[in-house]
């Protein structure tokens, strides 16, 4: 059996933990009644609140019909809201209800606690190192996906950096 490279074993290694993240996630969502991305649009419009719909899809990497559906729900739930935009009849800007706030209060106490676990026994300093390096390696991937070489993406942080 060939011996996985080190890169190889923490790309394995970051998906696998995402995919027990999302999970472990999904069964804590379920105990508010709610799913894990209701809970994502929750905590993103509560940063954004009176984003339109576009754009908070855009915030959250989701398509906007997918959003649509997550937001016509929370709406049902008396969650969020939409309102007019005064600049665009046709659009309509998000708020959050307060019926909300206590919930994200719970949620966000929830998150905390979550970290807390999966975090557990983590040297707070290898923490800063590691979130570090996922940030470059993140912007590596942006530049990946939109065709421009490491060396491209370089050059683009030198000069814009």
């Amino acid at each position: 059996m060939m011996k996985l490279s080190k890169n190889r074993e923490i790309l394995f290694l970051i998906s696998d933990v995402g995919r027990l993240l999302r999970t472990y996630a999904d069964q804590k969502a379920r105990q508010f009644g709610m799913t894990r991305a209701q809970w994502a649009v929750l905590l993103k419009l509560e940063r954004h609140e009176g984003a339109n719909q576009s754009d908070l899809a855009e915030f959250l990497e989701i398509q906007p019909i997918t959003l649509t559906r997550l937001v016509d729900r929370l709406c049902d739930n008396g969650l969020i809201e939409r309102r007019p935009d005064p600049a665009d009849r046709r659009a309509k800007l998000l708020y959050l209800t307060p019926a909300a706030r206590p919930l994200i209060e719970k949620i966000s106490a929830e998150v905390e606690v979550l970290a807390d676990e999966i975090l557990a026994g983590t040297d707070p300093r290898a923490i800063d190192s590691v979130m570090s390096q996922l940030g470059i390696a993140r912007e590596n991937l942006k530049q990946a996906i939109a065709g421009k070489t490491s060396q491209e993406a370089n050059k683009d942080v030198k000069k814009y950096g």
